[in-house]
């Protein structure tokens, strides 16, 4: 299961880079090539949403199907490793809503960058024609 949250890891940096790179002023030179591709990947980076929702499923099964480990009904040894457990499965639910926030994000920036570009098209096009 490490392999799976090592990818999702991954793809949420690549989409958080991403979005930085589209947003920092001054790389005006390197914007084009990087909305190309940008707009590639928005499409693959899209099976992150069903991804996250699978893990998050998964999240969800190991607490329901989890021993509880209440009072003195458990060894100082299984209630770290029940903590343990708690901590992972948050910080991989933190995980899950960063990679879906960062692709709402990308989607959202791409979008509006695209946007821009056109209208700067469509602007210096009247330029030029008045």
């Amino acid at each position: 299961m490490a392999l799976e949250w090592v990818m999702l890891g991954y793809a949420a940096g690549a989409e958080a880079i991403m979005v930085l790179l589209l947003t920092l002023p001054g790389l005006d030179g390197l914007r084009k090539g990087l909305i190309a591709v940008t707009r590639s990947l928005i499409k693959p980076f899209l099976s992150v949403v069903p991804f996250c929702l699978f893990l998050l499923m998964d999240i969800y099964w190991k607490y329901e199907t989890m021993p509880q480990c209440e009072g003195d009904s458990c060894t100082p040894t299984e209630h770290l490793r029940h903590e343990k457990s708690m901590m992972k499965s948050q910080r991989n639910a933190l995980l899950i809503a960063a990679a879906l926030v960062f692709y709402w994000l990308l989607y959202s920036v791409t979008h509006l960058v695209v946007r821009i570009e056109q209208l700067n098209q469509r602007l210096e096009r009247l330029k030029r024609s008045e």
